[in-house]
Protein backbone atom coordinates (compact mmCIF):
# COMPACT_ATOMS: atom_id res chain seq x y z
CA UNK A 1 0.00 0.00 0.00
CA UNK A 2 2.44 2.55 1.03
CA UNK A 3 4.62 1.38 -1.74
CA UNK A 4 1.48 2.18 -3.92
CA UNK A 5 0.90 5.83 -2.54
CA UNK A 6 4.52 6.48 -3.17
CA UNK A 7 4.33 5.76 -7.06
CA UNK A 8 1.35 7.49 -6.98
CA UNK A 9 2.69 10.59 -5.54
CA UNK A 10 5.85 10.43 -7.72
CA UNK A 11 3.85 10.62 -10.83
CA UNK A 12 1.91 13.67 -9.49
CA UNK A 13 5.32 15.30 -9.39
CA UNK A 14 5.70 15.05 -13.03
CA UNK A 15 6.40 18.05 -15.49
CA UNK A 16 3.44 19.18 -17.38
CA UNK A 17 4.76 21.64 -20.61
CA UNK A 18 2.95 23.97 -21.80
CA UNK A 19 3.58 25.04 -25.21
CA UNK A 20 3.04 27.79 -27.26
CA UNK A 21 4.62 29.20 -30.91
CA UNK A 22 4.50 33.08 -32.10
CA UNK A 23 2.80 32.26 -35.07
CA UNK A 24 0.91 29.62 -35.87
CA UNK A 25 -0.45 30.52 -39.16
CA UNK A 26 2.40 31.34 -41.98
CA UNK A 27 1.50 33.22 -44.99
CA UNK A 28 3.46 32.33 -48.14
CA UNK A 29 2.89 35.10 -50.53
CA UNK A 30 4.95 36.65 -53.64
CA UNK A 31 8.44 37.98 -52.07
CA UNK A 32 8.32 35.51 -49.40
CA UNK A 33 11.86 34.89 -48.17
CA UNK A 34 10.92 32.57 -45.35
CA UNK A 35 10.39 33.64 -41.35
CA UNK A 36 11.36 32.70 -37.98
CA UNK A 37 8.99 30.94 -35.62
CA UNK A 38 9.75 31.27 -31.69
CA UNK A 39 9.05 27.99 -29.82
CA UNK A 40 8.48 28.89 -26.33
CA UNK A 41 6.81 27.92 -23.18
CA UNK A 42 6.74 26.82 -19.42
CA UNK A 43 8.02 23.52 -16.89
CA UNK A 44 5.23 23.24 -14.15
CA UNK A 45 4.14 20.86 -11.40
CA UNK A 46 0.71 19.61 -11.80
CA UNK A 47 -0.59 22.39 -9.45
CA UNK A 48 0.65 25.08 -12.42
CA UNK A 49 4.07 25.99 -9.91
CA UNK A 50 7.84 25.57 -10.90
CA UNK A 51 8.66 22.08 -11.42
CA UNK A 52 10.61 20.63 -8.52
CA UNK A 53 13.44 19.67 -10.61
CA UNK A 54 15.64 20.67 -13.98
CA UNK A 55 15.07 19.40 -17.18
CA UNK A 56 16.39 19.34 -20.64
CA UNK A 57 14.29 20.29 -23.44
CA UNK A 58 13.88 18.98 -27.04
CA UNK A 59 12.26 20.76 -29.63
CA UNK A 60 11.03 18.63 -32.88
CA UNK A 61 9.23 21.02 -35.56
CA UNK A 62 8.23 18.30 -38.65
CA UNK A 63 6.42 19.39 -41.64
CA UNK A 64 3.93 17.57 -43.83
CA UNK A 65 4.95 14.16 -44.82
CA UNK A 66 5.83 12.90 -48.69
CA UNK A 67 6.50 10.09 -50.51
CA UNK A 68 9.46 10.87 -52.34
CA UNK A 69 11.58 8.55 -54.93
CA UNK A 70 15.74 9.26 -54.71
CA UNK A 71 17.55 8.59 -57.95
CA UNK A 72 21.37 7.85 -57.50
CA UNK A 73 23.30 9.20 -60.69
CA UNK A 74 26.19 7.32 -62.36
CA UNK A 75 28.84 8.11 -64.84
CA UNK A 76 28.98 6.16 -67.66
CA UNK A 77 31.29 7.17 -70.52
CA UNK A 78 31.32 10.97 -69.71
CA UNK A 79 27.77 10.80 -69.23
CA UNK A 80 25.76 11.11 -65.87
CA UNK A 81 22.83 8.87 -66.30
CA UNK A 82 20.13 7.55 -63.40
CA UNK A 83 21.43 4.39 -61.79
CA UNK A 84 19.88 2.70 -58.62
CA UNK A 85 16.54 4.08 -56.80
CA UNK A 86 14.77 3.83 -53.42
CA UNK A 87 11.31 4.70 -52.68
CA UNK A 88 10.47 6.34 -48.96
CA UNK A 89 6.52 6.21 -47.85
CA UNK A 90 7.31 9.17 -45.28
CA UNK A 91 9.53 11.77 -45.58
CA UNK A 92 9.18 15.16 -43.29
CA UNK A 93 9.24 17.51 -45.79
CA UNK A 94 10.59 19.91 -43.12
CA UNK A 95 12.61 18.61 -40.32
CA UNK A 96 14.23 20.66 -37.43
CA UNK A 97 15.42 19.86 -33.82
CA UNK A 98 16.62 22.39 -31.37
CA UNK A 99 17.70 20.85 -27.88
CA UNK A 100 19.45 22.42 -24.64
CA UNK A 101 22.10 20.08 -24.65
CA UNK A 102 23.89 17.91 -27.46
CA UNK A 103 21.06 15.10 -27.70
CA UNK A 104 23.95 12.14 -26.69
CA UNK A 105 24.46 13.84 -23.03
CA UNK A 106 20.66 13.78 -22.44
CA UNK A 107 19.24 10.62 -23.25
CA UNK A 108 20.29 6.85 -25.15
CA UNK A 109 20.43 6.11 -28.97
CA UNK A 110 17.25 3.73 -27.95
CA UNK A 111 15.15 7.23 -27.14
CA UNK A 112 16.63 9.11 -29.39
CA UNK A 113 15.53 6.77 -31.92
CA UNK A 114 11.89 6.68 -30.50
CA UNK A 115 11.47 10.31 -30.62
CA UNK A 116 13.19 11.59 -33.56
CA UNK A 117 15.69 13.49 -31.85
CA UNK A 118 17.85 14.49 -34.85
CA UNK A 119 17.84 14.26 -38.62
CA UNK A 120 19.69 10.20 -38.40
CA UNK A 121 16.62 9.11 -36.14
CA UNK A 122 14.40 10.52 -38.86
CA UNK A 123 11.54 7.41 -39.61
CA UNK A 124 11.54 7.30 -43.27
CA UNK A 125 9.33 4.61 -43.89
CA UNK A 126 12.17 2.89 -46.62
CA UNK A 127 9.84 0.69 -49.27
CA UNK A 128 10.92 -1.92 -51.49
CA UNK A 129 13.99 -4.98 -51.18
CA UNK A 130 16.81 -3.23 -51.01
CA UNK A 131 20.34 -4.36 -49.09
CA UNK A 132 21.23 -2.33 -45.52
CA UNK A 133 24.14 -1.05 -47.17
CA UNK A 134 22.71 0.78 -49.84
CA UNK A 135 19.73 2.05 -48.23
CA UNK A 136 22.20 3.51 -45.68
CA UNK A 137 23.48 5.39 -48.16
CA UNK A 138 20.53 6.54 -49.76
CA UNK A 139 19.19 7.38 -46.44
CA UNK A 140 22.54 9.55 -45.64
CA UNK A 141 21.93 11.01 -49.52
CA UNK A 142 18.16 11.62 -49.00
CA UNK A 143 19.54 13.98 -45.51
CA UNK A 144 22.25 15.42 -47.20
CA UNK A 145 20.14 16.91 -49.76
CA UNK A 146 17.53 18.11 -47.28
CA UNK A 147 20.37 20.14 -45.53
CA UNK A 148 21.83 21.34 -48.51
CA UNK A 149 18.10 23.04 -49.42
CA UNK A 150 17.88 24.05 -45.64
CA UNK A 151 14.79 21.97 -44.97
CA UNK A 152 16.75 20.08 -42.56
CA UNK A 153 18.51 21.68 -39.35
CA UNK A 154 19.67 20.39 -35.87
CA UNK A 155 20.70 23.18 -33.24
CA UNK A 156 21.84 21.11 -30.02
CA UNK A 157 22.37 24.35 -28.43
CA UNK A 158 19.40 26.21 -29.80
CA UNK A 159 16.61 25.64 -26.56
CA UNK A 160 17.41 28.17 -23.91
CA UNK A 161 15.84 27.57 -20.41
CA UNK A 162 15.49 30.20 -17.46
CA UNK A 163 15.11 29.30 -14.15
CA UNK A 164 13.87 25.91 -14.94
CA UNK A 165 10.50 27.28 -15.77
CA UNK A 166 10.74 28.78 -18.93
CA UNK A 167 12.32 27.58 -22.48
CA UNK A 168 12.22 29.05 -25.86
CA UNK A 169 13.88 27.97 -29.45
CA UNK A 170 14.13 29.92 -32.35
CA UNK A 171 13.43 28.04 -36.04
CA UNK A 172 14.11 29.74 -39.22
CA UNK A 173 11.68 27.93 -42.27
CA UNK A 174 13.20 28.95 -45.61
CA UNK A 175 11.09 30.03 -48.50
CA UNK A 176 11.25 26.84 -49.82
CA UNK A 177 9.37 25.34 -47.20
CA UNK A 178 6.10 22.93 -48.72
CA UNK A 179 2.81 24.35 -47.61
CA UNK A 180 0.86 22.42 -45.28
CA UNK A 181 0.32 21.65 -41.31
CA UNK A 182 3.74 21.27 -39.18
CA UNK A 183 4.26 20.19 -35.41
CA UNK A 184 6.17 21.25 -33.10
CA UNK A 185 7.20 18.86 -30.31
CA UNK A 186 8.38 19.79 -26.78
CA UNK A 187 9.98 17.46 -25.08
CA UNK A 188 10.94 17.22 -20.75
CA UNK A 189 13.82 15.08 -20.09
CA UNK A 190 15.56 14.05 -16.78
CA UNK A 191 17.82 10.86 -16.07
CA UNK A 192 17.23 9.93 -19.55
CA UNK A 193 13.84 9.49 -19.83
CA UNK A 194 10.71 11.72 -21.46
CA UNK A 195 8.93 12.83 -18.43
CA UNK A 196 6.22 15.05 -20.50
CA UNK A 197 5.63 15.95 -23.80
CA UNK A 198 3.31 18.44 -25.63
CA UNK A 199 2.35 19.28 -29.19
CA UNK A 200 1.55 22.72 -31.00
CA UNK A 201 0.19 23.38 -34.26
CA UNK A 202 1.58 25.86 -37.33
CA UNK A 203 0.14 26.11 -40.57
CA UNK A 204 1.89 26.95 -43.49
CA UNK A 205 -0.68 28.48 -46.37
CA UNK A 206 -0.28 30.27 -49.71
CA UNK A 207 -2.17 33.42 -50.08
CA UNK A 208 -3.34 36.50 -52.55
CA UNK A 209 -2.03 35.17 -56.31
CA UNK A 210 -0.09 32.59 -55.38
CA UNK A 211 -2.81 30.59 -53.67
CA UNK A 212 -5.01 31.15 -56.81
CA UNK A 213 -2.46 30.11 -59.14
CA UNK A 214 -1.80 26.63 -56.70
CA UNK A 215 -5.28 25.78 -56.49
CA UNK A 216 -5.98 26.24 -60.48
CA UNK A 217 -3.02 24.08 -61.10
CA UNK A 218 -4.64 21.67 -58.73
CA UNK A 219 -8.44 21.46 -59.56
CA UNK A 220 -7.89 22.30 -63.45
CA UNK A 221 -4.62 20.35 -64.35
CA UNK A 222 -5.51 19.44 -68.11
CA UNK A 223 -6.68 23.71 -68.38
CA UNK A 224 -3.51 25.35 -66.41
CA UNK A 225 -1.28 23.20 -68.24
CA UNK A 226 -2.46 24.50 -71.83
CA UNK A 227 -2.23 27.89 -70.44
CA UNK A 228 1.02 27.81 -69.44
CA UNK A 229 2.16 26.41 -72.47
CA UNK A 230 0.18 29.70 -74.69
CA UNK A 231 2.23 31.59 -72.28
CA UNK A 232 5.40 30.19 -72.86
CA UNK A 233 5.14 30.52 -76.63
CA UNK A 234 3.73 33.79 -76.69
CA UNK A 235 6.16 34.81 -74.38
CA UNK A 236 8.62 33.66 -76.69
CA UNK A 237 7.21 34.91 -79.84
CA UNK A 238 7.09 38.53 -78.15
CA UNK A 239 10.94 38.13 -77.31
CA UNK A 240 11.68 37.20 -80.89
CA UNK A 241 9.52 40.14 -82.45
CA UNK A 242 11.69 42.60 -79.84
CA UNK A 243 15.15 41.54 -80.22
CA UNK A 244 14.17 41.31 -84.42
CA UNK A 245 13.29 45.27 -84.10
CA UNK A 246 17.03 46.16 -82.21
Amino acid sequence: MCGLAATLCMGQRDAILVPEVSQHEVQVQQGFTGTELLLFGAILDPSGRRAGQEYDIVVVLKGPAQAIRLREKEKVGGIWINAGSSDFRSVPSFFAVASSRPVEEIVDEKTAAIFEFGTRYIQLSPSGIIDPVTQSRFVDGLIDLKERQGLYDENMSGVRVSEGVLYQARIDLPSNVVTGLYTAETFAVANGRVIASAETEVVVEKVGFERSVAEAAENNALAYGLFAVLLSLGTGWIAGRLFALI
